[in-house]
């Protein structure tokens, strides 16, 4: 801080409207050398915090402006005359001082100096990111937080740092991070997960899919190594009892309230004001320093009931404030699922008894009978800007679909009599149990009359057609099927009633959301493939040409969105072709219009057609790419029944026609030699394409080999179809 003349400022004070800031600045910056009375430091700061703090009111109120739109004259001042450097440094005095006795600040001044920064950061452009540059101010700030005093104040300004700061904090610099997080009670556990969600999330996570697989494989190669947020998972999973805590904070109940009120009504009129969880946990907090008072001063309960603060706290801040909590714990929970430790969290969570602990707080706090589900619209993104229940309950979605996704332990999402049902179904069809079944520790599994997949189950049925739950809801029973096609699975949810609500929301319902209706494809195939109970229940349903026609159209109108349900179809017939000496089979085989139209080799060679053609190498994405492989499913199938070269013409011939030849095939010819790269990289796990199809992955990398020969002479390679002058248009577009 330089120092100017006191007159010199006054007078240039005056004419840029300072409103006396720099000349506060000087007198902090006096004032607050080591060893001097920090009261008069703090008598300071409070001045000046009150020409600060109006301006960050209003940008929080003024429907969130930002920064470039709105200016904030004194708080920009207050940065232009060091008062943003001042602050850090007298936060971190104490920590830089060589004296044995170290000064101690008072809890009020460090909260005080907390807030003046937050207040900067979110009123000023550059004051984050400065703050974020500093790592020594960032590791810092982690310390504050073992004062309970001072611990919103510093979450909120970590919160706000860490949204900014270019390169990922590592958790393991943090000072004795492992005795923090021990010393935190419940709420600030859930705070601290609010903190820990950018620490452990991959940049760029929530786009995943949009990413071509192309840049994504490239960037593999470039970061071997794990990254910094592998690594801090890893380094969460080692701190004794985290996971137990938080399977605790995700599954306690609402503690009941002790005072009724009308101050605040109905949740949808007050959530919007709300910055975050914090603003809800000062109030909290109010509340019970209020309570405690009221305690001390008489021994009477009834006075703790009725003390202002406590009478003004509805029960449904209660709720909320619980709620937002479990949104950020069900959050890391759901990220250190996804994660390269999922096994080991698998594990805990099974242990910790994660599931049915959700299960019990299903009906009274997770889908709540008087819940409005009449939502906009929300999409795939769970830090959509929307109230706390919908964030609730799409993270809740999320967690069971991590859970369930290809695991043994997603019969936990059941309750002892219906695992028994599935035993019964497996009896009855002299079948075996699926081993998982079998392993299933019943004193893990849900309690209740139903599990949580059940429950589930009655929730998405009532959900208005383009309810934005529809989309979680299917993702998150589609993960209960996937992996090895399970035909126990499948009956029990067909009983239910499932396939008959998903034929209604495709064709009778009106939804127009390409996310939910993807969705309802993915979860169709799934529940349908190679079941034939499944196929006779359809043709019932589908009991009208006009009911054909438009599943037909909804299918035809986006393959993108299709084609794992066009991939079960074209398994499911080529099985069922196998197995005439059943009869049942038999006379489904003759009856489904479904089977019938997909046995028909003109309307198969039409959706190969359509699946090579919407793709290219360049446009490959986690998304799209089933369209690859549902192609090659096409092609493997024909290939087993000697029809490959006559599939590999028909493409030729329609090229001609098209007029355009060689296109297509020269472009299947690239798809498939990055097929190669992709699936035969040793880190890749190729058990899902083997799960799902039951063709063994030899026989898969088999057939792309086969496809790619060099031979001209070969008819089952692509290159014999091409014509010498359009051979390899694209022959580079792999090279690196």
């Amino acid at each position: 801080m330089v120092s100017l003349p006191e007159a010199l400022l006054q007078e240039r004070d005056k004419r840029a409207k300072w409103h006396g800031i720099p000349e506060l600045l000087q007198k902090l910056h006096e004032s607050s050398h080591p060893n001097s009375d920090l009261s008069h430091t703090h008598s300071v700061l409070k001045e000046l915090s009150s020409l600060l703090s109006m301006e960050a009111m209003s940008f929080v109120t003024e429907d969130r402006k930002s920064a470039q739109e709105s200016t904030f004259p004194n708080t920009y001042t207050f940065d232009l005359f060091g008062g943003v450097d001042l602050l850090v440094e007298i936060l971190m005095r104490p920590t830089l001082t060589m004296q044995k006795k170290k000064p101690q600040m008072n809890d009020d001044l460090v909260k005080d100096c907390l807030s003046v920064l937050y207040n900067c950061c979110i009123c000023t452009e550059g004051v984050t990111k400065s703050l974020a540059a500093r790592d020594d101010f960032v590791l810092f700030l982690f310390t504050l937080m073992t004062n309970k005093k001072t611990f919103l104040q510093t979450a909120t300004l970590i919160e706000d740092i860490l949204g900014v700061k270019k390169d990922m904090i590592q958790l393991e610099g943090i000072p004795n991070l492992s005795g923090l997080v021990q010393s935190f009670d419940q709420q600030q556990l859930a705070n601290f997960c609010r903190i820990l969600s950018v620490t452990i999330s991959e940049p760029d996570v929530r786009n995943d899919d949009k990413h071509t697989l192309l840049a994504k494989n490239a960037q593999q190669k470039r970061n071997a190594s794990p990254s910094r947020a592998e690594v801090n998972q890893v380094t969460l999973l080692n701190i004794p009892g985290f996971i137990e805590r938080l399977c605790k904070l995700a599954t306690r109940k609402v503690s009941e309230a002790t005072g009724a009120s009308n101050f605040l009504q109905e949740l949808e009129d007050w959530y919007t004001w709300l910055d975050n969880a914090l603003v809800l946990d000062a109030l909290m907090q109010m509340a019970t320093e209020e309570a405690e008072h009221s305690s001390t001063e008489s021994s009477d309960e009834s006075s703790m009931a009725t003390s202002p603060l406590r009478h003004r706290l509805p029960q449904s801040m209660k709720i909320v404030h619980e709620i937002m909590y479990k949104v950020e714990v069900l959050y890391v929970l759901c990220v250190l699922l996804m994660g390269r430790q999922r096994n080991q969290v698998h594990k805990m969570l099974a242990e910790f008894r994660l599931i049915p602990g959700l299960n019990n707080l299903f009906d009274k706090l997770i889908w709540r009978k008087y819940t409005s589900s009449d939502h906009v619209v929300h999409g795939q993104n769970e830090n959509c800007d929307c109230s706390p229940e919908i964030s609730f309950k799409i993270q809740f979605l999320r967690l069971l679909q991590s859970f369930s996704d290809h695991h043994e332990n997603k019969y936990l999402l059941l309750n002892s009599q219906e695992l028994n049902e599935l035993s019964a179904i497996s009896l009855k069809a002299n079948i075996p149990e699926v081993e998982a079944l079998v392993n299933t520790d019943r004193s893990l599994v849900c309690d209740g009359k139903k599990g949580l997949l059940t429950r589930l189950l009655a929730v998405m049925k009532r959900e208005p057609p383009d309810s934005s739950f529809r989309f979680w809801q299917a993702r998150a029973v589609e993960s209960f099927l996937r992996g090895a096609t399970s035909y126990a699975d499948q009956m029990f949810l067909l009983k239910r009633g499932l396939l008959e609500h998903i034929l209604f929301c495709i064709i009778d319902s009106g939804c127009k959301s390409r996310d939910v209706l993807q969705s309802y494809f993915d979860l169709l195939g799934e529940l349908m493939k190679f079941n034939i109970d499944a196929f006779k229940r359809f043709n019932k349903y589908v009991s009208t040409d006009d009911k054909f026609q438009t599943f037909m159209t909804q299918i035809n109108s986006s393959l993108v969105d299709s084609n794992m349900l066009v991939r079960c179809i074209v398994l499911s017939l080529d099985r069922f072709e196998s197995q005439t000496e059943d009869v049942k089979v038999v006379e489904v085989l003759s009856e489904c219009c479904l089977l019938s139209y997909m046995a028909r080799v003109e309307n198969r060679l039409s959706f190969l057609f359509r699946l090579v053609n919407v793709i290219n190498v360049q446009t490959l994405t986690q998304e799209n790419v089933s369209c690859l492989n549902t192609s090659l499913v096409v092609l493997m199938l024909a290939r087993r029944r000697g029809k490959l070269p006559f599939y590999l013409n028909t493409l030729r011939e329609k090229e001609y026609a098209e007029k355009y030849p060689g296109c297509l095939l020269n472009n299947f010819h690239n798809l498939l030699r990055f097929w190669q790269r992709h699936y035969l990289n040793k880190d890749k796990d190729s058990t899902c394409l083997e799960n799902s199809s039951c063709i063994p992955f030899d026989y898969w990398k088999e057939t792309v080999s086969v496809l790619l020969g060099s031979d001209r002479t070969s008819l089952c390679a692509i290159a014999s179809y091409i014509d010498e002058p359009f051979m390899e248009l694209d022959r580079d577009l792999l090279e690196d």
